[in-house]
């Protein structure tokens, strides 16, 4: 008998060969009615044979991609603290609107005539952004967080350019999230660091003394990445607007806020929102997305075209707005996005505002018992996340990275981790007002639990992940040689 390698397995933990390795000749996992039409000569330059593809049964197939599943963690798997990602459940009936014939089976090239059911539908979704943000202008185009953060950089660049002549600075504070800096250096602009208080928050008096008439406006994430409510907003806002500048606000974290905050009375000029995030579309893996921008009125001339407007009750798509910074996207937007957010806000509607509630709630009930085993650099209330850091940990030489890798074995996935970048060993978690007090509670045991092996047994931790697929990598070997080719 000739000698065969096993497959190792541990469990449901499987080395599962790929689709190559398992095929064998004669299997089909399809059936083809009978041919009803005569045979005929191939073309002239067919293939001479059938391209060499695996022959699988049906089993093979479903097993396979089953087991591949089943190595991922999503949010149908689990508590998925992600801060700053807020990963909260995705309704399923979302996905059901997104699949219907209608909107699944629509073509961006359709004419207007034969699309009135999708462009009436983002038509309205455009309207009940303006409502729940207070800033009544929308454009839906923008394809991603960041994509509409570069929106709205260009927005203020044309507005700056047509009032004021050209300004090169833009004031980004050091709890902003990450992409700002890269998005405002797309527009040309110098990004100006505002360091934050000892209470993790801007002061107005610190914005005044940057803000000059070289600088364009300042990027504000509020709440911002520590968690915490920018208190001072509206006096920042004036102090920008003192300048001739205008106010980006990044809304990211737009789950703290809905049906709370009027964005156009706290001073904001421009804000761009995750709907993939917010509004409960599923956005693991890098995409898709989506990230309308929202503006005040008299900012309106300068969103990007195609808009969708309406017009003797008919919806189009128009361009003739000669200010506008122009198209940023191929056509619309990533309309299933749109559909699956849409569906969300119906689905609620005044309760969107119990929903920040609840996320609120979730995170402060997470800050006040984690507090008890991690080190909490800001304690206070929160909003919708709340940051941590491994300081009581590291006499034990246990590390922000070993929690997040040993919360992996109890089940969790880990939440955000280094950053932001002003919290040193920063641990951020964002429970999301999906999960229940249950489950709560049972990741507060968990980290109850990892807080004393680090203390007792701190090997657990350096040794962590070791009950998954894949364990902890190399990742000084990582760094120093890369495998890019696959």
């Amino acid at each position: 008998m000739n000698e065969m390698t096993l497959p190792g397995t541990s469990g449901l933990v499987m080395n599962e060969p790929l689709l190559w390795e398992k095929g064998d000749q004669g299997r089909i996992g399809f059936s083809m009615p009978e041919r009803d039409v005569p045979r005929t000569d191939p073309p002239q330059g067919a293939r001479d044979k059938a391209p060499d593809l695996p022959e699988l049964s049906e089993v093979d197939v479903v097993r396979h991609y089953t087991r591949l599943s089943q190595w991922n963690f999503g949010v149908d798997s689990g508590t998925y603290p992600l801060g700053s990602c807020t990963m909260k459940y995705n309704p399923k009936i979302n996905e059901d609107m997104a699949g219907l014939p209608g909107f699944a089976g629509s073509h961006p090239l359709l004419p207007e005539s034969m699309c009135q059911g999708t462009l009436g539908l983002m038509h309205s979704m455009q309207e009940m952004l303006g409502e729940i943000t207070g800033l009544r202008s929308v454009s839906l185009q923008p394809a991603a967080g960041a994509h509409g953060e570069y929106a709205g950089m260009r927005i203020i660049h044309a507005y700056i350019l047509k009032h004021s002549g050209r300004r090169n600075k833009m004031l980004i504070p050091d709890t902003a999230h990450g992409t700002n800096p890269a998005s405002a250096a797309m527009c040309g602009y110098k990004a100006v660091p505002v360091q934050s208080n000892e209470k993790g928050i801007l002061t107005a008096e610190k914005v005044a003394e940057l803000m000059d008439e070289d600088t364009a406006g300042i990027m504000v994430t509020n709440p911002n990445t520590l968690g915490l409510f920018e208190e001072e907003i509206r006096a920042v806002a004036d102090a920008v607007h003192d300048k001739g500048g205008l106010v980006y606000c990044d809304g990211a974290n737009l789950n703290a806020l809905m049906g709370v905050v009027d964005f156009a009375k706290a001073g904001i000029d421009i804000l761009h929102i995750n709907l993939h995030k917010t509004f409960a579309a599923p956005h693991g893996g890098g995409g898709p997305g989506a990230g309308p921008v929202c503006v005040r009125p008299e900012l309106e001339p300068f969103l990007p075209i195609p808009r969708v407007v309406e017009a003797n009750g008919r919806f189009e798509l128009r361009e003739g707005f000669p200010q506008s910074i122009g198209r940023l996207h191929t056509f619309y937007g990533n309309f299933a996005v749109m559909i699956k957010a849409y569906a969300y806000i119906l689905s609620l509607g005044p309760q969107l505002k119990r929903v920040s509630q609840l996320a609120v709630l979730n995170a402060n009930y997470l800050k006040e018992e984690l507090k008890k085993h991690l080190h909490l650099p800001y304690d206070r209330p929160c909003m919708h996340e709340c940051v941590f850091t491994d300081a009581k940990q590291e006499p034990n030489k246990v590390t922000t990275l070993d929690i997040a890798k040993r919360l992996i074995d109890y089940g969790f996935h880990p939440p955000t981790i280094y950053f932001p970048l002003v919290v040193h060993g920063a641990l951020m978690i964002e429970p999301t007002e999906s999960e229940c007090k249950e489950d709560l509670d049972r990741l507060v045991i968990a980290v109850e639990r990892i807080a004393w092996e680090a203390a007792s047994q701190p090997d657990l931790l350096h040794e962590a992940p070791t009950r998954t697929k894949v364990g902890r990598l190399d990742e000084v070997t990582a760094a120093r040689h890369p495998c890019l080719t696959g």
